[in-house]
């Protein structure tokens, strides 16, 4: 198990770096940094003025260094727009991502999973064709277009839930439920698969040899041991949930993650987009290593 750990943390480590460096180089291959925060209406002094003062004159090493340092210690500047540290926006809108994760991947796993097993029991039936054709939907449904498709049946039309904010629990009803159906079918066709090998397994047909209840046999036998891959996915899915949210919290108005990374891009803020990318790549990191250290403490098998 030691040994599989290090495995695991020498992998995410090096793909830290790694991100770290394409989030620092992204923003620097898309053009010079300096007249793009100048603006187009500078001179060619004011550009260079700027330049000096962010550094952007120095090496590309020595600008990557001083500011992989500073990350590591949270430190990612001040805005250029807002005026204020980065890691405050961060702290400020960083609460209203993460609750909209958590409800979105609670949403998708309290559909998702019953779904998938009832499939699974009801397989080649018109329930499990439904399940799947539900799959298929919620895969070719743009997350925009369902959002949008919600505001107006629940908000314009019946009128019972907030079309925008986030101060009260109702607006996060209708953002929740369009990030969730994003992540429900991957976990409903993992359920659905994994209770199907484990209920075609010696186990399973042993447990129903000795009379053991129908119930019994499916919740402590099937799903306990179908539902091991579905931890992996579910931490997966809820980092793309995290990364993806820009899209629905655009759509809903939400003052989080994703909304800043919206107004950060629109205005070359660039000090607050490199620190979203990096937060939201190392939260998805931290994740998945999370995600394999369980899964291995849970099957040994996945050890050797």
């Amino acid at each position: 198990m030691l040994r599989f750990m290090l495995q695991r943390i020498l992998v995410a480590i090096a793909v830290a770096v790694t991100v770290s460096v394409a989030s620092f180089m992204l923003l620097h291959l898309s053009g010079d940094l300096a007249a793009a925060i100048a603006g187009p209406e500078a001179t060619s002094a004011q550009v260079e003025a700027i330049r000096v003062q962010y550094g952007l004159n120095q090496p590309m090493l020595a600008q990557f260094t001083a500011w992989a340092w500073k990350a590591l210690h949270f430190d990612f500047g001040n805005s250029f727009y807002f005026r204020e540290s980065v890691v405050d926006l961060l702290a400020s809108r960083m609460p209203i991502t993460l609750f909209l994760g958590v409800v979105a991947l609670a949403v998708a796993l309290f559909v998702a999973i019953p779904l998938g097993v009832l499939a699974a029991v009801k397989r080649d039936t018109w329930i499990d064709r439904l399940a799947l054709s539900v799959s298929v939907l919620g895969q070719a449904m743009p997350s925009f277009w369902f959002g949008l498709t919600l505001i107006m049946i629940f908000s314009v039309n019946l009128r019972w839930l907030p079309v925008s904010g986030n101060t009260t629990w109702k607006h996060f009803v209708l953002p929740a439920v369009a990030l969730g159906y994003y992540a429900m079918p991957a976990v409903m066709r993992l359920t659905r698969n994994g209770m199907l090998e484990v209920l075609a397994s010696d186990y399973v047909r042993t447990a129903r040899a000795k009379g053991l209840p129908p119930r019994k046999i499916l919740i402590r036998h099937a799903l306990r041991n179908a539902v091991i891959p579905v931890i992996a996915l579910a931490a997966v899915q809820f980092g793309f949930m995290l990364g993806g949210s820009i899209v629905i919290e655009a759509v809903f108005s939400l003052q989080g993650l994703g909304q800043l990374a919206w107004e950060s891009i629109a205005r070359n803020d660039f000090p607050v987009v490199q620190a979203i990318v990096l937060v939201l790549a190392m939260i998805y990191i931290a994740l998945t290593l999370a995600a394999d250290l369980l899964n291995a403490f849970l099957d040994p098998r996945l050890r050797q």
